[in-house]
């Protein structure tokens, strides 16, 4: 199975946001290569909220070039077999934990925002990654900082779209 057919299943397995996951399915139909960066139209990413449920906290990135503090996530790669596998691989690679493991019942959310031209969009894929015991956090050169929040703090530093991806990865744990 390609990735591309993965997304179109894992998407069509997610039940929350009908209209948002139908415009997901309906680019993937249309556009073959719409899982990756150079797809004008578009392209699907992964991404995953690396949360610590223990002490109560989440990990975010200030990205480099947004500026903006963000869960981990970026773009698919040739070795991504699914899109768990991307948004794992993210999580790992922009946090420093190695030993994450994603919450179990797929995607927590989708998120479509707009990007600067050629490419235009992202269609997010957002999960959520659990850390396990004594994880230490290692910032990655896509950061310019790599930092702790506690739960009620996240609304004064990030955007709405990862408040909300906060809001609905408590409501799964």
């Amino acid at each position: 199975m390609s990735l591309h057919e993965n997304a179109a299943l894992v998407l069509k397995e997610y039940a929350d946001q009908p209209e948002l996951r139908d415009l997901y399915l309906d680019h993937l139909a249309a556009h073959p290569d719409g899982m990756w960066k150079p797809c004008q139209a578009g392209h699907v990413t992964a991404s995953a909220l690396v949360i610590d449920p223990e002490h109560g906290k989440v990990l975010l990135t200030l990205h480099r070039k947004l500026r903006m503090w963000l869960q981990m996530g970026g773009h698919c790669e040739p070795g991504d077999a699914t899109l768990q596998e991307a948004a794992l691989r993210e999580a790992t690679e922009e946090s420093g934990i190695a030993g994450l493991t994603l919450l179990p019942g797929g995607p927590v959310r989708l998120d479509r925002h707009p990007i600067p031209a050629p490419c235009n969009w992202h269609l997010d894929v957002q999960y959520a990654a659990l850390v396990p015991d004594g994880a230490v956090a290692a910032i990655s050169d896509e950061s310019l900082d790599l930092r702790w929040f506690p739960y009620d703090e996240v609304a004064s530093v990030a955007d709405e779209s990862v408040v909300e991806l906060l809001r609905r990865t408590l409501e799964r744990l």
